[in-house]
Order: structure tokens, then sequence, then C-alpha cells
């Protein structure tokens, strides 16, 4: 303890006389002497004249040697009591008369010794009397205790220092064995002995005295003053045992040394005032020992006695030597002490510990504290337990008791407390955990041999010494860190987190008051925290639109005793949550204090809350049964008494299906229960059937029809019974996830909960509604094995499929049309990310892409994050797609049905896994799954291996593009391996990565291994890669590359990455997951369900090409019979007409619409043209079963027409017969040669795309520098991008349009992208294909009109621009060669030069109704019965392509057959025939006369 405790003023204590043989009073006092802080004051005011009192002459401590002791001392202790006495409490007494002094008397000296017997606190502490808590050890227990103890601080030192004497020897001299310390109470003298080398029994040859004498009589005198020595001893300053002797009465040393066989002796006596002489002696024995013994002199210590507090320390401090010191055999009192080990002595706190506990307890045996030891090198030893709640050290530093720690203690602390915070963090929900927490749960010990350590003070209670020059590092062991994890310091800390998190949340508490302020999205019930309150229902909605729809209801109700409160999404999962997240998450904090709940409350009836009642209204979809669950674990977790409470929580519900005919209305809350009236109702087509999943679907009309009928729609939960805390707790805790597994594995498909019930109970929810968001979540998560494709995945290719997407799309449309048409429920943002994901084709990601990236996806410098916005981005279908995907396969698919909509099918079936070739990751709940990427070629060949019943060879994951290794180095485990070579000593190059290690954080790690000031191994690196290619350049020094080569270059730039196969989990075929333990597993579970599909594919191919020949068979007979006069159709009736064809057993076949309404998915053969409309349903039965027959054209009755239907009859039934005979192992086979062309194709195209420009032309690399257009010359420096024609220049010219046009045949070019919305078409929806003549009458409506079509010219003419803030051009129509066919290659191959932003892809099912395609053919006859011709004018009627029709037109053919002069009625100019240069980067504009109207139309060059 220092001097500076507990100092006291108290007068009486300050000697001032001259007396010799005084010792200060024997008191009882926990206070320190000020001795120390005078003696810091004394010469800052020594000419200040102290106000002293008088008072009777003292006795002094100190012993003078000198003639100017006396006034020296009298002249300090004058100072020092005048400075006392204005600190004293006692009325001031007159100051006495002032000595006067001279300067000499005033400034004095003293000797060394005479400084240590005045200021003992500078060197061994205080010489008062203290009392404070410490372990000694209790003799009659023979244990150690931590308790009270009173001692002399300045006693326990100088024996102390005897002690670590005798320790450090141990240092000096392994062969030591013994030390021996004995302790006379009585004649107050202790002797120390140890066996080791002797103290060297000769002269010092510079201070020519005998070393012995040196070492113990003269002051400052030590071995220990060589810094640059790596000293293990306790020793330093040399004061030591030097202190010991001079506060001793006698002292005496003895020592025998083998070197000079002697033995020496020697006493001091009188405060080390008088030497005796030294008594040297043979040492015929060749003993070597060294002896201490001493007699204190206890009276400076104020004793009178080694009193029993004292002594019970110095035997503590015997059995501290017999802990630390490591093989040696300590006495105490001439009894060998048991314990032989640090762990030994360990024990004995530890046994301690259990003892105390045990009698605090009434005498209940406690259980021990485990001990966790480690001896870490040769210098440390380390052992841990567990303390009560305060931190706790025994440590040592070279034998020196360290009584209040140091660095020594903290690193292990520290350690201990880094790990343990990890650990704790992943538990620990309560509060947050700082070290500083853990410390107190820490009980360390720590015995230590330190270099050169340095102390707080000479009493050396704490270690200073800074870490890094201990000498050794000590680091734990894993194992140890193990072990403490598993002992029982987290479950404290944890604990206390939980402890203190209470408390915190106990502030947050809510209170019954009537007003609530703060929470404007609350609608608060009037009579809520009133006396009413229990009356009030608090409605919980899912998001702020399903709080209005509950509003408008209260409109019903009222608001007296309603409270209404949205929740803005998902409610946290409280039970897994740590306590900040709980306190930092606004939901709970606000239910809390909307309701009135108090932390920890039990409730047995709600008159202390705001609310009586709480009621859940979400969506009828998984996530709206997932926040319900969710509520309900937050009450069962915090407050389960609530659930016990009757009608507490309620539950509303509104229908998920409404059915209307008229003004009839029924309302179905399950989907089965729909379903089931499907089956039971006949007409149930002729109903409306509208899906309610989202409250927000229900108008406010609605909301008041709910709340009007109130009971049908509120349903009570049931109040818990036995099991339901524990089936909340399977649903929603992490501990749990095993039996939540094995809940999930249960489940039957068909399982929903039936809500014509009076009140539902927790079982059934958890049981049969939230089982069925956790299997969707999992359906979201996990792949299927047969398409590898995800739910949203498989929504995507479906819509591209049914789009019959060609031509590519901007994302952000097609995430538009995927929600519209698929029946997608989620976030756009996440319908884009499952677009980019399925065209990703960088290293690392797809080995197979469905869909193209057309624009920038991401790359692997970043790992895809990198990508484009949606709105950027374009897309369409790959190649692969329906390689892999056959369309023959379409009509054997399980679609499903959503919202009354067919939507995309239950999985499909590729010709290949999928999921090998793109692998899968995903977490769901219960279950995760990790599935890497194979080479499609080898999945091609082990296929084939199982056809020809071979075994299949096992495949290694792999993924395009990737150069570097992926072997196998265990069951499941494979190691993945970059490149890096040398190029020469300093140089290294990485040219490769792992797989998923992105350039990006492989660039952080270089420079991590740079190091922030550049004192890495490495000097410097230089990029040099593209988006698909890595290339590092590496520099080094020599010597630091020599050491990377030693230790391998792949390891030593971390160019290795682990793939594990052990959690390979996929829905199998049945819909169940299922865990797979190789790729090759995966293949035989797909091959004969591929092979039975294809089974299918044939019989269902079979089928329609039977359908198809009887079709055209009858077809041909009709056509015959009727021809031959067998069978007459004219002037008869319809329904004569078709029981005669019955009886000639021509078979029917219905129309589509009607097969439709009848249930059946897949469409009816039906000839092109042919409308189905809704109307026909309404006739009777089978009034359209030989509308083919019935419909056929009158030119159908030609021969050719019948030779015609005859040989499409036996084409079909040669078809048949060819396809009858083939295998489906045939069929597969030839789907996989025509995947692996398209594949062979596409790897080749892959190794090219970073050699290749937009052009397709091979690029040169080289390291170029930047260049401008001012670095072109002559008359193409506006030439855009090195082009060496002349399409890219954009220079007016007046010359003769028709002249140019007329000499040459520019290609049209592709039309500007239009900016904003574009406008998407099907082909229903394209202007009809018109003949030459036919073009000539509508050239007055095509100039006129802006078109809707994306046509583009097909011949030379001029681009008009039908609106001067259109963006889009419009271009006449020109004459065309030949009829339809060559018109519409002509089309064809002009699109496939086209870029457009503007979509020309048809939707099967969705084609706009105003426009009506009408077939160009030959007119009925019928059309021109009893007509008159009328005058001849432009008709607005699409024309016959076989006859041109009349239009008041003049045509005047020029030179070129290819340019056409139009003069119409209207006074629009005829279209100049020249393309136009470009339509991207117009120059300017030239603008043309009108000649009629005032229409400003121009054209660009």
């Amino acid at each position: 303890m220092s001097s500076s405790e507990g100092e006291n003023f108290d007068i009486e204590n300050v000697s001032g006389t001259e007396s010799d043989d005084y010792a200060p009073p024997i008191k009882k006092t926990t206070k320190a002497p000020a001795k120390k802080a005078v003696a810091a004051k004394a010469p800052s005011k020594p000419l200040k004249p102290p106000a002293k009192s008088k008072l009777p002459p003292k006795k002094k401590i100190l012993v003078d040697k000198d003639d100017n002791a006396d006034s020296s001392v009298m002249g300090v202790d004058e100072v020092e009591s005048g400075d006392e006495s204005t600190g004293s409490n006692r009325p001031k007494e007159p100051a006495p008369p002032k000595k006067n002094k001279t300067a000499s008397e005033t400034y004095t000296k003293l000797s060394q010794l005479e400084h240590i017997l005045k200021r003992p606190d500078s060197y061994i502490g205080s010489v008062e009397t203290i009392t404070q808590p410490m372990w000694t050890y209790d003799a009659e227990n023979k244990r150690m205790v931590h308790r009270e103890v009173k001692y002399v601080p300045g006693f326990f030192k100088i024996v102390d220092e005897i002690l670590v004497n005798a320790a450090d020897n141990k240092i000096n001299d392994l062969t030591m064995d013994t030390i021996k310390v004995n302790i006379d109470v009585e004649l107050g003298i202790i002797s120390v002995y140890n066996n080791g080398r002797g103290i060297p029994i000769e002269v010092h040859s510079r201070e020519k005295i005998y070393i012995p004498e040196l070492i113990f009589g003269h002051l400052l005198s030590s071995s220990n003053y060589d810094d640059d020595e790596k000293k293990l001893t306790g020793g330093r300053n040399g004061y030591g045992a030097k202190l010991a002797n001079i506060y001793s009465h006698e002292f005496t040393i003895d020592t025998a040394d083998k070197n000079s066989s002697q033995k020496y002796k020697q006493t001091w006596t009188n405060n080390m005032g008088k030497v005796g002489a030294a008594k040297i002696t043979k040492n015929g024995k060749g003993e070597e020992y060294t002896k201490v013994t001493f007699k204190p002199d206890l009276k400076r210590f104020g004793m009178q006695v080694i009193d029993e507090d004292t002594l019970s320390l110095l035997k503590r401090r015997v059995y501290d030597l017999a802990g630390t010191v490591k093989d040696v055999k300590v006495f105490l009192n001439d009894e060998r002490l048991k314990i032989k080990n640090f762990k030994q002595y360990v024990d004995m706190y530890l046994s301690s510990a259990a003892a105390g506990a045990s009698e605090a307890s009434g005498g209940a045996a406690q259980v021990k504290p485990t001990m966790i030891h480690e001896q870490i090198g040769s210098r440390w030893e380390v052992a841990f337990a567990v303390s009560d709640g305060t931190f706790q050290q025994v440590s040592f530093a070279n034998s020196i008791a360290t009584t209040k720690g140091g660095t020594h203690v903290n690193h292990i602390a520290d350690q201990l407390a880094k790990n343990l915070i990890a650990a704790i963090g992943k538990k620990n929900k309560g509060a947050a955990v700082k070290p500083a927490q853990i410390k107190n749960h820490m009980w360390i010990f720590v015995n230590a041999l330190i270099e050169n350590p340095t102390f707080d003070s000479q009493t050396k209670e704490t270690l200073t010494l800074t870490a890094s020059k201990f000498g050794t590092k000590p680091v734990l062991s894993e194992e140890f860190m193990k072990k403490v994890q598993k002992s029982s310091i987290i479950d404290h800390v944890l604990n206390w987190a939980m402890f203190k998190a209470d408390q915190q949340i106990k502030k947050t508490d809510g209170s019954k008051r009537n007003r609530l302020t703060g929470m404007t999205k609350l609608a608060d019930a009037n009579n809520a925290g009133t006396r009413n309150a229990e009356k009030c229902t608090l409605i919980l909605t899912e998001g702020d639109s399903a709080k209005a729809l509950a509003v408008a209801g209260l409109g019903v109700v009222g608001r007296d005793n309603f409270g209404v409160f949205p929740l803005r999404g998902k409610l946290l999962n409280v039970r897994e949550a740590k306590h900040d997240q709980i306190m930092k998450n606004e939901e709970i904090q606000n239910i809390k204090k909307i309701m009135g709940l108090q932390h920890n409350k039990e409730y047995s009836n709600v008159t202390s809350l705001r609310y009586g009642r709480l009621m859940i209204m979400t969506d009828q979809d998984h996530d709206g049964s997932h926040i319900k669950g969710l509520l309900i674990n937050f009450l069962d977790h915090f407050y389960p008494s609530l659930l016990k409470l009757p009608n507490f929580l309620v539950e509303f519900v509104t229908p998920i299906v409404r059915v209307s005919k008229g003004k009839q209305r029924i309302d179905f809350f399950t989907i089965p229960e729909y379903e089931q009236w499907l089956e039971d109702t006949p007409d149930a087509h002729k109903w409306d059937s509208k899906y309610y999943k989202g409250l927000g679907t229900s108008k406010d009309s609605d909301a008041r029809y709910y709340f009007s009928n109130m009971a049908k729609h509120m349903i009570p939960f049931a109040t818990t019974q036995d099991g339901d805390r524990e089936l909340i707790e399977l649903a929603f805790s992490k501990k749990k996830a095993d039996e939540r597994k094995e809940w999930l594995r249960q489940f039957k498909p068909g399982t929903y909960l039936d809500h014509n019930m009076d009140e539902i109970p927790y079982s059934d929810f958890i049981n049969r509604e939230l089982i069925l968001f956790s299997m969707a979540d999992n359906v979201r998560s996990i792949p299927s094995v047969a398409d590898g494709l995800k739910p949203g995945q498989r929504k995507v290719i479906w819509g591209c499929f049914k789009r019959k997407l060609k031509k590519e799309i901007k994302v952000a449309q097609l995430v538009g049309y995927i929600s519209e048409v698929a029946a997608y429920h989620h976030g756009e943002a996440s319908l884009t990310m499952t677009i980019v994901n399925l065209a990703q084709d960088y290293v690392g990601s797809n080995n197979l892409n469905l869909l193209l990236p057309n624009g920038q996806y991401g790359t692997r410098d970043q790992g895809g994050k990198d990508h484009a916005s949606a709105r950027y981005i374009f897309t369409e279908l790959s190649s692969f797609s329906r390689a892999v995907f056959h369309p023959a396969d379409a009509p054997l698919l399980s679609y499903l049905k959503e919202d009354n909509d067919w939507i995309e099918p239950e999985y499909y079936m590729p010709v290949i896994p999928l999921v090998l070739v793109n692998g899968g990751e995903g977490i769901g709940t219960g279950w995760s799954t990790t599935i890497p990427c194979y080479n499609p070629a080898d999945i091609v060949d082990n296929l084939r291996h199982l056809m020809a019943g071979e075994e299949m060879v096992p495949m290694l994951p792999w993924w395009r593009g990737f150069k570097g290794v992926i072997k196998k180095v265990g069951d499941h485990k494979y190691d993945v391996t970059g490149i890096a070579r040398k190029i020469n000593d300093t140089t290294v190059e990485v040219t490769e990565l792992p797989i998923h290690k992105w350039t990006q954080t492989y660039k952080a790690e270089l420079e991590a291994m740079i190091g922030e000031k550049g004192e890495g191994v490495i000097k410097d690196y230089k990029e040099h890669h593209d988006n698909v290619n890595v290339h590092f350049v590496i520099t080094m020094a020599a010597k630091d590359l020599e050491k990377a080569e030693e230790q391998g270059l792949i390891e030593f730039f971390k160019l290795t990455s682990k793939i594990n196969t052990s959690n390979m989990m996929c829905f199998n075929f049945e819909g169940k997951i299922q865990k797979y333990a190789s790729p090759e597993e995966i293949i035989e579970e797909f091959y004969p369900q591929r092979l039975a599909y294809y089974q299918k594919r044939k019989d269902f191919l079979a089928n329609e090409l039977q359908t198809q020949f009887e079709r055209l068979s009858n077809q041909a007979r009709f056509v015959k019979m009727i021809v031959d006069k067998e069978l007459i159709v004219s002037n008869r009736k319809k329904i004569d007409l078709m029981t005669e064809l019955r009886r000639l057993k021509f078979r029917p076949f219905p129309k589509v619409t009607k097969a439709k309404a009848a249930g059946e998915t897949e469409d009816v053969v039906q000839p092109e043209g042919e409308d189905a409309e809704a109307e026909e349903v309404e006739q009777d039965a089978g009034s359209t079963d030989y509308d083919y027959l019935l419909g056929m054209p009158i030119w159908s009755l030609t021969k050719e027409k019948i030779d015609k239907l005859l040989q499409q009859a036996a084409d079909k039934d040669a078809e048949l017969l060819a396809l009858l005979e083939r295998t489906p192992i045939s069929l597969w086979n030839e789907d996989l040669d025509a995947f692996l062309k398209v594949w062979e194709k596409s790897c080749q195209e892959y190794e090219n795309k970073s050699l290749l420009d937009a052009n397709g032309k091979k690029i040169k690399k080289k390291q170029a520098t930047l260049e401008t257009r001012k670095s072109l010359s002559g008359p193409g420096r506006k030439k855009g991008y090195g082009s060496d024609d002349s399409e890219d220049e954009f220079k007016p010219s007046k010359t003769a349009l028709k002249k140019k046009a007329a000499e040459s045949k520019p290609k049209p070019k592709p039309k500007l992208a239009v900016a904003g919305p574009s406008k998407v078409e099907s082909d229903d929806e394209k202007p009809p294909k018109v003949a030459p003549a036919a073009k000539k009458a509508l050239a007055k409506k095509v100039a006129k009109e802006e078109s809707d079509s994306d046509e583009a010219p097909l011949k030379k003419v001029k681009a008009v621009k039908a609106d001067s803030d259109s963006d889009i051009e419009m271009v006449p129509a020109a004459q065309a060669e030949g009829k339809g066919k060559a018109k519409a290659k002509a089309k064809e191959d002009r699109l496939k030069r086209k870029s457009l932003e503007v979509e020309e892809d048809s939707d099967e099912d969705y084609v706009k109704p105003a426009v009506k395609k009408k077939k160009i053919t030959q007119a009925p006859v019928t059309d021109f019965f009893g007509k008159i011709p009328e005058p001849k004018k432009a008709v607005a009627r699409k024309p016959s392509s076989s006859k041109p029709a009349p239009a008041k037109k003049t045509v005047s053919k020029k030179d070129s057959d290819d340019e056409i002069s139009i003069k119409s009625d209207s006074d629009i100019p005829p279209p100049r025939a020249g393309a136009p240069k470009r339509a991207v980067r117009a120059k300017s504009k030239q603008y043309v006369e009108v000649e009629a109207e005032d229409v400003s139309m121009f054209e660009d060059e």
C-alpha cells in the first residue's frame, strides 16, 4: 500500500525530539503516517515560518550518526508539524516563538542510511499498521482464506525481500532443491535457508571488501545492474536484503562456497550501524548454501511481537514459494509443505472457495470451482477458474507476489476475454457484454518468469513491464480456450447480461394511462387506459393499407373500444434476438407502450392493461401466417400468462376467395374449401371468382361488411394447453433445428387450418397453418432436383417461353411482365436479381446461362454485384434454353394454377440435370443447401454410361472459364487452387484465383500483405486483368520470395479455397427434401424420371400425329363425298348435317373454348384462322363438333385441295410410323447431341469473347494512351469508332435523292431506340402483309397516321417523321417483290439487323382486341352477291392479295423498278426513296415543303 493512503495529520504522530531509542506508539490504525507526503511538501516551502504549538518534547524515531543530525531533524520536523497543524481539527493554539535559524541550519543533508530510516515509505512502504482484505494462510484449518488482515506493509516487505532472494537462487543454480524458513515468534527471529550455490567468498577487486559484506552490508550493491543481460530474478535496484539488515537489531549472513572451500559468517547489529568481523572457516565437506538470519527491529514498525495476522501472511508467502519455485522442497519451521507444484497451489485456493461457500450456505456441500491449467513454455504457468462475480487474481512474477496484478495478468485476461466475447456474442440475447464484464467472472492464476521485470514501486505489488518486453509471448492454446468456453463462465456472463437486460427493458415498460403521445400511426381507442380499458381491443394490422381497411370498418363499430396500429413488415423473432435488437426495435417498444405491458409481470387478468384484447389482422398468405406466429412467439416469450387468458388474442379472418354470379355471393376462407366447391358445383365456370390474398384487395364497403358481421370474422385463439409452448418454441427457436426438420418431414400436402371453428388451438395454428409458411420458405430457397430451379427462376423461364421471347427486352419490362402473367407475389428487386443471376456468365457464376447478358450483368471483379440497374440492361433467351428445355416436353408438364390462372409448371424436365450444371445455394427453414457446378459434358457422358448399363465415372466440380485446379482431398472435400508462377527472383504472376474469391477481395488481401506503411512482405503489385481474366504482377524482395517458395506460392498467396459437397439438399420428384451424397446419386435419381418423360413424349406425339392424320383424312373424305355427290350440304339444316356426319362415322373435334370450359388445359388441334368465340360455349352440346368440316372454304372443293389433304394425311401417317419405331433412349440421344452441339459452340464463343469487339473483329491488345477525335484527320475525322464506310457520316446534302437512290441500294439502318415506355406488340397487332397493288391504296393512310407497327422499309424509302414530338420514325410502304413468302423473308432478314427497344415478341394469351388479324386470302364469293359496284375511292379495309383494290391514284413509273411515285387525293408529297444514312446520331434536319397541309416533316441525312 502506498504511503499516500490513509494519511494521518494528527499532531501527536509527529516525532520532533532527538531521542535515539524511541519507537512509535503501538496503535490499531489502518492509516499510514503522512511522512511521505510531508517529505514532498517540505522543500517547497522552506522559508515559510511554521505555526507550531509548544508540546511536550517527543523522542525521535531515527538514529543519528553525525552532529548535523540534531538540527536537521528539528528543522524538518518544524516544517512538517507546521503543515500538519493546519489540517488539524483541534482548536488552534497560539503560535510558538519563531526559532532563529541560519541558512546552514535550514538546509541539511542526510546519509543514505539515515534517509532510509527517516523516510521508510520510499523504500519499504508504510510502517503503520493497516487493515485490508488479503489471501492468507489459516494454520488451524490448513487452507487459504480471504479475510481482513492487519499488518505493517514495511515489515512484510523486508521479510519478503529475503524470501525472494532465496527463490532467485533457483534461477542461478538449477541444482538447488531445498528452501527452509523458520519463524520464531517468541524471540522475533526469522531465518531463510537455501542449498543453492553459495556467495563467492573472495575480496572484491575494486571495493577491497569481501563480496558477502558488499552484498548485505553496503547499499546499492547488486548483480542486476546490467540491463543488457536478461535476468529472470526478482531483484533490480540494489536495496533488497540491505533493507532487512537496516530494519533489524541483528542480521547474520552464513554462506558456504564450494569453489573456495570456505564458509563465511558475518553479523550486523544496530540497524546495520555496526558491522561485526567476518568469520571465515574451512568448508571441508564442499557444502553450498546461504542462510540469512535476522531479528527485525519491531519497534520501528510499531510492533511488539510478530502477531497472528502477520504470521499468517508470512506463512502464505512460504506456501507461495512452494507453489511457484519448481522442483524445490520447501520447509516451514522444519516441516515440509505438501505443495509440490503450481497446480496443487492453485487447488488450495479453489478448495478454500468451496469451503467458504459451504460455510456461507449453512454447511451445505458446494461444488469446488473447476480448474483449467496450462503450462505455456518453460516460463509461464496459467490456471483459470470461474469467480463469484468479481475479478480475482493470484499472480507471481519471478516468485514476487504481485498482489495487485499487473501487465502479465492483463495479458492473459485479455486473451481470454477476446476469445470469450466472440463465443458469448453468439449466444447472448441480453445486454451488450464488454471485456470488463467478462473479466468480472474470471479467477486467474499466473506464475511467470519475466526478463528484467519492472514494478510500480519498491513494494513490487504491480508488474508494469510492457508485454512486448516479457522475453516470451504467452499464447493460450485452442484447447485451453475450448475448456474455458465449456466452463460455467459463459453461463455466468449470460445470466449477468440477462439480469442487466431485464433492468433495461423495465425502463421501456408501458403503463395504464389515457393519452399516448409520439405515435402518430396509432389510431387509439377513446376508452384505452380508462376504467373501461378491458372492453377495448387493439387491432394490429399488416402494414398501413390494412390499417386503412380496419379504420374503414371502425365506421361501423365506432372508435371508443377499438384502436388500430400498423406493423411495419415482420415482427422481430424475440426468442433469437439479442437484447440490443429488442431495445432498438420500435415495433416491440410501441406494442408494450400501447398495451401497457410490464416486463416479467404475471397477468391473471387484464385490468392493468390499456387494452383488454389484442387482434391480429394480416393477409391470408404464408407471410401473413408468419406474422401471426411471430406475434404469438413474442407474447409466449415475454408474457406467457396473457396467452392463458380466454379471448385475449383474436384473429381477424377475411375471405380468401369470393365467387359471384349476379347478386349471389359466396365467401371462402380457405383454398381447399373453395376447391371442394368447384368440384361440387357443375356450373362453377359460370361464376366469377376473385382472390383476396391481401387485405389491400378489400374495399371500404367490404370492411364495413366484415365489421357488421364481426362474429363471423373474429376467431379467438384458445388458451394455451400442455405442449403448446413447446410447439411455439419448436417453430421459432434455433436450438430446435433438428426437431424442426423432423416436424417438416411429417408435413402432408393438402394440410390446412379450417377456419370454421369457434376458437383456434395454438397446436393447430402451428401444425396446420404456420407449417405452410415454413414449407413455402424451403420451396423458395432450395432447388428442385428435376430442373435445378427455384420457383422465382421457373416463373422467369416460363414467362420468357410464354412470351416467345426471340428479341431482347429490357429487364425492367420483363420484371413487369413476369409479375403480371406468372403470379409473382414478392418484390420487384428480388425478381430483378433472379433475372440477373440467370443471365450471369462470369467465372464462378453459371456454367450454362439460360438468359443472355446483354449489358453489364456483373463480373468476377465483385462477384456480380457490379451489375447495372434493371432499367439499363437487356436480356433474351439464350441458345441453351430450348436445347435444355425441349418444346416437345411442354404439354407433358404438370402446370400450377393460381388466382384461377394457369402459371408455370411444378417443375421442368430438362435434357440433363440442370441442378448439377449451375449448382445451387439457399437457406430455408430447417435446411440449407450447397451444390457446386459440374461440367455438362461429363454429365452427358455419365447419362450415356447409364443408357449403356455401365458404371458412372465420378465427377469433380467444374466451372466454365476457370483455369485453376480442383482436386479431391477427402470425402465430400475438394481444394480449389488458383495459379501463381515465379517470373524472376523478385516477381510473381497470379493469373487465376480460386472460385468465389473475387478480384477486388483479393486485391484487398494483397494490400494487407503490403502493410499500411509498406512494411509487409510484398513491395508492390500491378494489375493487368479484364472482366474475364485475372492478372496480378507482384513484386517482392528476393529473400521474401525464397521464403514464399519454401512455403509454396499457392499457400503463401492464399490461392486455395475449400468446397464441401456434404450438404447437397434438393426437393426430389415427390416434392420432399432429400439429401444427396454425390452428383452421381443425383444423376441416378434423374435418369429414370427423364427416360419416362421421353416415353410420355413419344406417346403424346404419336397421339397428336394420329389426331392430325384423322382430321386430314376426315376432311379429305368429307370433300370427296361432296364432290362425288355422296353427301349433300347445300340448303340443309346444320343439326341434320351433324347427325348425318355422326352416322357416317366422322370424328368430332370440338372447339377450343368449349373444351377449356370443360376443364381441359391443352389446345385442341385447330387450323389457323378459325375463331373460337365465347358465345359458342352457350350453344347446344356438340354444336361445334364438326365445324372443322363445315367451316372449310369453298375452294377446298377443288381437286388440288383434295390431293393436298390426302398428301398431308399420308405425310402424317409416315411421320407417325417413323416415330413409333424410335425408342425413348434414341430420342434422348438426339436431344443430347443437339445440346452438345450448342454447348461446344457456346464454349468456343466464351473463350473468344474477350478477344473480339462488337463487330466480331479480333482486337489487338496494346498499352495505349488516350486518343480523341482531334487526332483524326481529313473528311473522315468524325467517323464513329474507326468505321471504314460512309454510314457514320452525317453531312447534310442537297443533291437529288431520287437519282442517288436509283444508283445505289444502301441497307436500311436500325431505328433509334425509343426513350420512355416501349410498346410491346404481338404478331396479331402488326399491320397485315399487303400486296404491291394494295400498297398503293394504303400509301395515303400510312403517310397520314402514326404507325404502331415496328415495320421498317422493305425497300429504299425516305423515313418520314409522323409527328414533330415523336421519337419514332414512320416509314411509308414501298413496292415489294413477289407475294407473301418473299415479303416475309425480306422482313425477317431486316428484323435480324434491327436493335429495337420496342418489342415484337408475341404473347399467345394476351392479344389486343383493338387490332383484328385478317387473313389475306381470296375474298369469299358471297361478298359480291347482289352488290353494285360503288364509285371508286380509297378504301380503308385491307385489300385482297389476289386482286388490287380500286383506288383513285395515279402511279407514274420511273426508270427504276424500285421507285414508285404515288399521288392521291391528299396533297401529301410522295415519299423519297433514299434510305436514311443513320438514325442514331443525326447532324442536321432538312425540312421538306408540304404542298397542302402546314405539316412540318424533316428528313435525316
